[in-house]
């Protein structure tokens, strides 16, 4: 990057962190610390569910997701507006009601402190592997750009989070992210300005559209029904729905965003702001990767995006068959490019056996260049078996390091680094209240001081974070992190959720009844997604239902105690 670029990422970053520090200044007390004293308004809270949710791996990722996959993934979000409906009748209200800092708190006093104790650890554990996942998208850019190792742009950027996150705690981090999510627009829209207007002469954005639906990159709704099929809008609408209602129901690192309300109203309107413009949101993200897709048909893209196993190869015994592949790979994207020439000519003029000859040519030299990557990708796995072969989260980088304007580039990395500060926080926040809400002050140290709380919950930020760096060193082997950090919250988010509509909705069912089905549903839930039995948005859907069923079974078979928390 240019010092302009160095700049302006070092100025946006400092200007975030000084904000959010000065902003809440004023978190002296485990109210304001961990629900930020519940005075925000609903903007604050929209923003700040949008940021927690859309982390660096969103902007860094998803168009990276679209350029090899094309629009599949924005079928992800169709459950969520239902989701936010649901949120605003039951959860919302609840939780406002009883005053609770998390959302574990409530299922004490319908159950028992076990199965508080048992959610609170199925969150913990989640969110702070996730976490872990968030921390290393941004340093995989620093890695790249400083050509330094990844642990340094980890501990780095982790330490970055930390610090201000323990100072502030969720004031910091709400007051940040509305100033983030504000960024971010204008950044990821001037990309896509950008990137149209980097096309060549006579492609237009209509132009762009159909050279990459002929390349099947188009292709936002699939109506077949598939249980192994990832996205579709069944699995969206129901599975979707199911891991929504979940995240944000029961996951607090988004239930201590719309904590933070200053009314039930304030908090309804947060989540339904996040369920109208999410959808479109990430349809315009994954829009941007499908233009970078048509980008790359007339200039030539690396023929693998991970420049760091690209220079390892390149340094082993397999160099000169690599760079034999590589000049074979020009030769064919000229013939791509040409193809992608034609078929936009025969476009602009409707000229259908033109069109459908272009087209031939493109899906060809399409295949030609594609087979030749895969030759390059095992030739890195022949050289290291623990090579990282999926590339996919270096695409939108690779573009934007390499063709954007001096400035721009500085404020789309800064952009990245500001989603997963935002997320990140988030994510710390929600763990160190959890640590100390429902497990230190309950179990460990039940008559502390405020200020002793406050106090263990900045060492409980400091501990997650350090948890959280570790983990995230493991993140490289996961391939795409849109998709990992996903596919992990399947595994326990529909359990979690599961608890919660037991607790809502059957008020007969007892503690010990729900805590035996909860364990057993994990286990079914594991078993469905190790075995890969369906695609893993169903993975919500079954881990919800089996805890119902099993919970409704054992409370039928189980001897009667006075022992059992009855409902409220």
């Amino acid at each position: 990057m240019s010092v302009i670029d160095w700049i302006v990422l070092a100025v946006t970053l400092l200007v975030i962190i000084v904000y959010g520090i000065y902003k809440s200044s004023g978190s002296k007390n485990l109210n304001q610390y961990l629900v930020g004293g519940r005075s925000l308004p609903w903007y604050h809270i929209g923003l700040s569910v949008m940021a927690t949710q859309a982390s660096a791996i969103t902007f860094l990722s998803a168009p990276g997701l679209a350029y090899s996959d094309g629009m599949r993934f924005v079928q992800f979000y169709f459950g969520l507006p239902l989701a936010m409906v649901v949120l605003c009748i039951t959860f919302v209200p609840i939780f406002h009601k009883l005053k609770v800092y998390t959302a574990y708190e409530y299922l004490e006093q319908r159950f028992d402190l076990k199965t508080r104790a048992l959610t609170a650890c199925l969150f913990l554990i989640q969110r702070g592997l996730s976490t872990g996942i968030t921390i290393y998208a941004p340093s995989i850019i620093l890695s790249a750009i400083l050509q330094i190792n990844v642990v340094y742009t980890t501990l780095f950027i982790g330490t970055l989070v930390i610090v201000y996150t323990v100072w502030g705690g969720t004031k910091a981090v709400s007051y940040t992210q509305m100033l983030q999510m504000s960024i971010i627009f204008a950044g990821m829209f001037l990309a896509g300005v950008l990137v149209v207007m980097m096309l060549p002469d006579g492609v237009h954005f209509k132009n762009s559209l159909q050279i990459a639906g002929k390349l099947g990159r188009v292709n936002a709704i699939d109506w077949k029904f598939d249980a192994k099929n990832q996205y579709s809008v069944w699995s969206g609408l129901i599975g979707g729905f199911f891991l929504q209602l979940s995240y944000f129901g029961t996951d607090q690192s988004q239930v201590g965003r719309y904590l933070t309300g200053s009314s039930v109203g304030q908090s309804r309107l947060g989540l339904l702001m996040n369920g109208l413009i999410k959808i479109p949101m990430q349809f315009l993200i994954l829009l941007i990767g499908v233009l970078v897709f048509t980008f790359y048909q007339f200039n030539q893209p690396p023929m693998f995006f991970n420049k760091n196993e690209v220079d390892q190869v390149k340094k082993s015994r397999y160099a000169t068959q690599y760079h034999a592949l590589e000049k074979q790979y020009a030769d064919a994207f000229k013939q791509r490019k040409e193809a992608a020439t034609e078929l936009t000519e025969a476009l602009n003029t409707n000229n259908n056996d033109a069109i459908y000859f272009a087209e031939g040519r493109l899906h060809a030299a399409q295949a030609q260049t594609d087979t030749l990557r895969n030759r390059g990708i095992a030739l890195m796995k022949q050289n290291n078996k623990l090579a990282d072969v999926n590339d996919t989260n270096y695409v939108f980088l690779n573009f934007v390091t390499h063709y954007l304007p001096r400035g721009l580039i500085g404020l789309l990395i800064a952009i990245v680094f500001l989603a997963s500060m935002g997320s990140t926080a988030s994510a710390l926040n929600s763990l160190a209240s959890t640590t100390v809400i429902d497990i230190y002050k309950r179990v460990i140290n039940k008559n502390a001081t405020d200020g002793q709380y406050v106090t263990a919950s900045r060492l409980a930020t400091v501990f997650w974070g350090i948890v959280c760096l570790l983990m995230a060193l493991y993140a490289g082997q996961l391939g795409n992190l849109l998709e990992a950090v996903n596919k992990l919250g399947s595994y326990i988010y529909g359990v979690i959720l599961g608890v919660f509509v037991v607790a809502f909705y059957l008020k007969s069912i007892r503690g010990n009844a729900v805590f035996i089905a909860a364990l057993f549903a994990e286990v079914i839930v594991i078993y469905c997604g190790y075995t890969e039995t369906m695609a893993y948005l169903w993975l919500n859907a079954i881990g919800c239902l089996s805890v119902v069923l099993l919970a409704w079974l054992a409370d039928t078979l189980l001897p009667k105690s006075s022992a059992d928390s009855l409902a409220l």
